[in-house]
């Protein structure tokens, strides 16, 4: 008897040491993991990847993000980011390279793109305050060709992913058929998610950014405008309410759908769907697909859209669906019918103002919802769907670049962009805030009775050849304006600068400045060092009077968003060559004003500096030339609208008696600015610069009345230096 039971006690003994030795309770496992974790944390010297672990099998994966899925769901920015790390220096965002055994996909691939030529970018992950994956996480719906597998192992293998910590996962779809659940399949610990379709259930606030649902085909920069040319449109269109799409006859998202036939008149409402989707579709049809799938075949989907005053977007297969960004373009005012959806940027983005919600459980009340509207509401909404959809979802650029945005706000919270910013043309993308957050000194976001200057102009004269006659001579016209309030020389000739005994004598400062690089695109110097909202660009050797000068100040100040000057020139596209041109041809319009002779906001200083990516300053400094051309694709991309010319009296003539030729006599400078104004295209997207064909000349300039009688008298009657 005592034999058996010591048998029974060794049996027992070995089974725990074994259940020990193999099981979930190895001491010696456990005691591993953190030497594994700091040599994580602590990688540094260059780039290194360990191998990918073995795939312990889906079951396995599932208990694992089971287990860390609590701790995960309560993360904050002060919890789960690492904010020590940004702090006191800018915002950089590091982009993993592409592992050659998992390579990104063609929609994935532009993101990375966006990201690594945008002004964020950087390329040392010691300076990044934030990491973005290179593998491909945008579609994590396992039936898709771009599913990426053992994507666990891939991430965990990654010597900087220290659990997810200052990571940013992008992802558009997640789950599959049928359930579609919110799992983007893999452990992402404390990263950031920016997904579409997310719900509110599972959204961290102030953690995580919801993005909308966009195509795998939308344009990668530029991308095309809001439907609606201008936002004097009627507030009531043909139709109030309209929607266009399927139904799903059976799953999830179907029995919204399958219910849209109650609102439908066929007058003023519009619910054409259609049973035709799936591979089941005509063994689940029911008794109205018949009837559904004719009417779904009498409306033409875009004419709809752009026809209707509201357009209804139901949730699909997942909450969100490619109808929200459709229906913004359109300039219809989404009614949402998704319940639990959060709305892509909506910490940002008063969607109130754009957008009306409806619920699913009260379908029967949408119609009567929208009617309740007024027509002052409605137009509000119209234009509100405009400029959303311009100045954050046109393109992957806006949409990427909104989102960094939003998460630098985060970080460096005294920088974040006001509501008021947010919500008015041109947006957030374009203001660089301070940390005063004062947009006195941006022309872009004022209140319309706020926009007139309150100052005079500071006059920024670009000095490449040092001669010292034409120069003094339009310093002197310069400084005998009633409106200057200082006149800076930018000085990049090779001669010496002038000292200020030699420099004409004015009523106000006038400094000299010699850059350290001697670049063409020091003549936009920073901001900071110009006390005037309004600047005069000009060039040493521009023949322009006091009178020309008073002008255009008082043109200006009407005009404080564009470039107000006097030389025009123009673009054009070449059919033969299949390739942008520039001109300085004289032809019924123009779309650029050099600032050899022009005025702006001092603010376009910053955006030039500081917003414009490095590409752009490459080629402007190898060419040295092309910077004016630049700066009117800023100025046009920001505001989306064309500059304005001024009179002039003379135009410029080329310099005879072996004196040296003006630079646009030289068919070089005229390469170089065509080769330019293809590549600013290429890196914009698209063609920002808008022609125009209006020209501003002061009351009375060259009618047939006596000379007194005219304010601007010296702009006939003067001569040329």
């Amino acid at each position: 008897m005592q034999a058996k039971k010591r048998y029974l006690l060794a049996v027992t003994c070995v089974a725990f040491l074994g259940i020990c030795y193999f099981g979930a309770f190895n001491p010696w496992r456990r005691a591993a993991a953190p030497v594994a974790r700091s040599s994580l944390v602590s990688f540094r010297a260059g780039w290194g990847r360990r191998p990918v672990p073995p795939d312990p099998g889906p079951g396995a994966r599932r208990r694992q993000r089971a287990a860390a899925a609590p701790a995960a769901r309560h993360c904050r920015m002060a919890t789960c980011f690492d904010l020590a790390r940004c702090a006191g220096r800018p915002f950089r965002v590091y982009v993993y390279p592409v592992d050659e055994a998992a390579p990104p996909s063609r929609a994935y691939r532009r993101v990375l793109d966006v990201i690594r030529e945008s002004r964020l970018a950087t390329e040392d992950p010691a300076a990044a305050c934030l990491f973005v994956l290179a593998l491909d996480t945008l579609d994590r719906d396992q039936l898709s060709s771009d599913f990426v597998h053992q994507l666990d192992q891939r991430v965990h293998a990654l010597p900087l992913w220290n659990n997810g910590r200052n990571h940013l996962v992008f992802n558009l779809f997640s789950g599959t058929w049928p359930s579609y659940s919110e799992d983007v399949m893999f452990d992402m610990g404390e990263a950031i998610l920016a997904k579409a379709s997310m719900s509110e259930e599972n959204f961290r606030q102030g953690f995580d950014v919801s993005l909308p649902l966009f195509p795998k085909k939308h344009p990668e920069r530029g991308g095309e405008e809001g439907l609606v040319a201008a936002y004097n449109f009627p507030a009531i269109k043909k139709y109030l309410l309209a929607f266009k799409g399927k139904r799903y006859v059976y799953g999830i998202g179907s029995q919204t759908r399958n219910s849209l036939y109650h609102l439908h008149n066929g007058q003023d409402v519009v619910m054409a769907t259609t049973c035709k989707h799936g591979k089941s579709w005509r063994e689940m049809q029911d008794e109205r697909c018949d009837e559904d799938n004719a009417e779904f075949d009498r409306y033409d989907y875009d004419t709809l859209l752009q026809n209707s005053t509201f357009c209804l977007v139901p949730r699909g297969r997942r909450v969100g669906s490619f109808r929200f960004l459709e229906v913004l373009q359109a300039g219809c005012v989404p009614v949402l019918l998704a319940n639990g959806w959060r709305l892509p940027f909506d910490d940002v983005i008063d969607w109130r103002r754009a957008a009306v919600w409806g619920d699913e459980r009260l379908l029967l009340q949408t119609t009567e919802t929208v009617r309740s509207l007024d027509a002052d509401r409605l137009l509000q909404l119209r234009q509100n769907t405009q400029h959303l959809w311009n100045a954050y979802f046109s393109s992957v650029e806006r949409i990427v670049l909104t989102t960094l945005r939003i998460i630098e706000s985060r970080v460096h919270t005294h920088l974040a962009s006001p509501g008021t910013v947010w919500m008015n043309s041109p947006g957030s993308l374009f203001h660089l805030p301070t940390p005063s957050g004062s947009l006195r000194d941006v022309p872009l976001y004022r209140a319309p009775a706020d926009l007139v200057p309150r100052d005079n102009f500071t006059a920024v004269i670009l000095c490449q050849h040092g001669s010292p006659a034409p120069l003094y001579r339009l310093i002197k016209q310069v400084g005998a304006s009633s409106f200057v309030s200082g006149v800076l020389l930018v000085w990049i000739a090779e001669a010496e600068a002038p000292t200020p005994q030699r420099l004409p004598r004015l009523a106000v400062p006038l400094r000299v400045i010699t850059p350290e690089r001697r670049t063409i695109s020091a003549r936009f110097v920073p901001a900071p060092q110009i006390h005037t909202d309004a600047v005069l660009s000009l060039d040493e050797d521009v023949t322009l009077i006091t009178d020309e000068l008073d002008f255009l100040y008082q043109v200006w100040r009407t005009f404080p968003e564009r470039i107000v000057g006097f030389p025009a020139r123009s673009h054009y596209w070449d059919d033969a060559k299949g390739t942008w041109g520039y001109t300085s041809k004289w032809l019924n319009d123009y779309s650029m004003v050099l600032t050899s002779a022009a005025m702006y906001h001092r603010y376009y200083h910053r955006l030039y500096n500081d917003w414009a990516s490095d590409v752009l300053h490459k080629t402007v400094n190898q060419a040295h030339n092309c910077e004016d051309i630049l700066m009117n694709f800023i100025v046009s991309h920001t505001t989306r609208r064309p500059p304005i010319k001024v009179t002039q009296r003379k135009g410029y003539k080329e310099t005879t008696g072996g004196q040296m030729r003006p630079p646009w006599s030289d068919q070089e400078h005229f390469l170089q600015r065509h080769s330019c104004l293809n590549t600013f295209a290429a890196v914009f997207g698209y063609m920002p610069l808008l022609r125009s064909a209006a020209r501003l000349d002061p009351v009375l300039f060259r009618d047939p009345v006596a000379v007194w009688r005219k304010r601007y008298s010296r702009l006939e009657s003067a001569q040329a230096p």
